[in-house]
């Protein structure tokens, strides 16, 4: 007896792994941002940890409302070009039968094996089969908002935990340098881990993902020096 030999593929993951990591991204640049731009501005530890704490709790709630509104509208999207492919498969399933032949035919199926499957794949699920292939809407890449949302806040905050750790830990008169340089290694071991589960080069992620997030943090610090007041 044969098996059914079954792939995973990394689409699989493109769902919640878009948003866990712009969360995760986001939480660690916003957060080491604040500190280094209040930091840089000279104010107090407790200052430092309370910017610290409201950014966390700021941004992870930001970018689950943020997130599910965005992803719902997709869903909806979604939804409005279902119900209007069910209603021409309605009224007219002959044009729509000719529409997904044609859209065979231009992958490389000869006229009559297209139109075959056409019919076999329409009889089988008619809207699936007009879903996937002509409006391109699969399980593994459909709208979840739910999920995103909580994918999102929940990576923000672990992401935003790292700096907020290093404010706890380091010692207050290199609190800026500590600040700057983990971010920047945390931010490169998140772009390692993204590329290792997509599956995309590992250098070329974490030096795009250290290097914006350097930007952002030198862009901070230099508001925060300009418009801090000495102690």
């Amino acid at each position: 007896m044969k098996f059914m030999h079954r792939e995973r593929h990394r689409t699989e993951h493109i769902g919640w792994l878009r948003a866990a990591v712009l969360g995760a991204n986001d939480g660690i640049i916003s957060t080491a941002s604040l500190v280094v731009g209040v930091a840089a501005a000279q104010a107090s530890h407790a200052s430092i940890m309370t910017t610290a704490v409201a950014g966390l709790v700021a941004g992870a709630m930001s970018m689950a409302a943020g997130e599910y509104v965005s992803v719902f509208s997709q869903a909806d999207t979604e939804k409005a070009d279902l119900a209007r492919e069910h209603r021409e498969l309605t009224e007219n399933p002959e044009a729509e039968h000719r529409e997904l032949m044609a859209i065979y035919t231009q992958r490389g199926i000869t006229p009559a094996l297209a139109g075959e499957v056409a019919t076999q794949l329409m009889a089988h699920d008619a809207l699936g089969a007009h879903a996937r292939d002509e409006l391109g809407i699969s399980e593994a890449l459909s709208a979840k908002p739910l999920q995103a949302a909580l994918a999102s806040a929940t990576s923000f905050a672990v992401g935003a935990v790292l700096p907020l750790a290093v404010v706890m830990l380091a010692p207050g008169s290199s609190l800026l340098a500590w600040t700057v340089a983990t971010a920047i290694f945390f931010l490169a071991l998140l772009g390692v881990l993204a590329a290792r589960i997509g599956g995309a080069p590992m250098l070329k992620s974490a030096s795009r993902v250290a290097l914006w997030g350097t930007l952002a943090m030198a862009m901070t610090a230099g508001v925060g020096a300009i418009f801090g007041a000495a102690p």
